[in-house]
């Protein structure tokens, strides 16, 4: 019997969660079997294996395991099935049930799997040895295993000059960095260490805090919690309003919230550098991780000054050493180190030089490719 019934779905358009310059514009939607079929229009080989599980007693939703057999991590896929095998729940309404629901730990406020509207992104991790999860009735895919690097690196990288790309991961790095630490930089100077910064920068400062009430760390909680909450609003509404409440409320209320005296206008500068580095963070949930600590991170520098920095980046240190995605420990490959993977982690090096997957993930086939491929001019004159 073959099944002729047919519902109405999206459209495939471009992803609204990952925007892309260069690349496919195709994404992800809402129909299990048209995902399924943009990957397999990608890799035609009947390596590729899609096996499907029910899960739900009331929804009944399908979820679909996607992987290369000849190049899988050895037993990921039975990891995969046995814990999803063990979800005893009435619907599954989107595939972040799935992810809570089998991640390696779940207290953790990192994501320790990866979440894409992009075909293009679920198949390179395929071909890494990695696995995908697909969920019926949405279009998000996940990616098992995850590691830390995934944080600083696009597909977009590998669609444009390599010179370029490492530039921009370089440039991550430190706007990551600077969107976790920036504002309680500037708490812990402003109030412990004022000897650590240039007099005239020094006097600009105090004249610009001359008249505000509050101590750096209350200014610092204010003014975050205000752009957060101009975040939060600016998503929930309307497209077209949304976006001007954001960007004009951010300039209305930090210009209103400086001539009242209310906060210096160092410090909005402070903040809105910040709020500017954590757009950059190609994955969403691990640029909300980091939203997040920053306000432990000012609360310690405004009780320790940089002595609770330095604590607070510490015992992130160590819990992120702790973490695991499928038996893959999340800093690989800088802990344990892996030094051929590092060639792709910091720089983005030529195709041609990328030979072998990724030795962290453990695949079957390290060897991504045969030959002498470095293009060379020819010697005929």
């Amino acid at each position: 019997m073959i099944s002729l019934r047919k519902s109405e779905q999206r459209a495939i358009e471009e992803p609204g969660t990952e925007m892309a310059i260069r690349g496919p514009r195709d994404g992800f939607v809402e129909s299990l079997r048209t995902n399924a079929t943009l990957l397999r229009r990608r890799l035609p080989t009947p390596d590729l294996k899609m096996e499907v599980m029910q899960v739900g007693r009331l929804s009944k939703t399908q979820v679909m395991i996607v992987y290369l057999d000849s190049v899988v991590m050895p037993g990921l896929t039975e990891e995969i099935k046995k814990r999803i095998s063990r979800i005893d729940i009435d619907a599954v309404l989107d595939s972040h049930y799935i992810e809570e629901m089998i991640t390696d730990s779940a207290l953790s406020i990192f994501p320790l799997m990866l979440n894409t509207e992009r075909p293009d992104k679920v198949t390179a991790a395929v071909l890494e040895g990695r696995a995908a999860i697909l969920v019926d009735n949405t279009p998000f895919a996940l990616i098992a295993p995850s590691v830390v690097a995934d944080s600083i690196q696009t597909r977009e990288d590998y669609y444009q000059n390599y010179l370029v790309a490492t530039a921009l991961r370089w440039l991550r790095m430190w706007l990551h960095f600077s969107a976790l630490v920036f504002p309680s930089i500037y708490v812990a100077l402003s109030t412990f260490h004022q000897e650590m910064i240039p007099t005239s920068l020094l006097l600009s400062i105090a004249s610009s805090r001359e008249d505000v009430p509050f101590p750096a760390i209350v200014e610092a909680l204010l003014m975050e919690a205000a752009f957060e909450g101009l975040r939060e609003a600016g998503i929930r509404l309307p497209r077209a309003v949304g976006q001007a409440v954001s960007i004009v409320g951010a300039l209305v209320i930090g210009e209103a919230a400086v001539q009242a005296g209310i906060v210096s206008a160092t410090l909005v500068i402070v903040v809105s550098f910040t709020g500017i580095a954590s757009f950059v963070f190609p994955l969403y949930n691990q640029g909300m991780a980091i939203r997040v600590l920053r306000f432990p991170m000012i609360l310690l520098a405004g009780f320790l000054g940089l002595y609770g920095i330095f604590l607070g980046l510490l015992v992130l240190m160590i819990h992120l050493c702790k973490l695991r995605s499928f038996g893959v420990p999340y800093l690989s490959p800088i802990a344990p180190l892996h030094v051929r993977d590092l060639k792709d982690l910091f720089i983005r090096i030529p195709l041609w030089g990328v030979k072998h997957r990724p030795v962290s993930i453990q695949s079957q086939n390290l060897r991504r490719m045969e030959g002498r491929l470095r293009p060379e001019p020819s010697n005929k004159s």
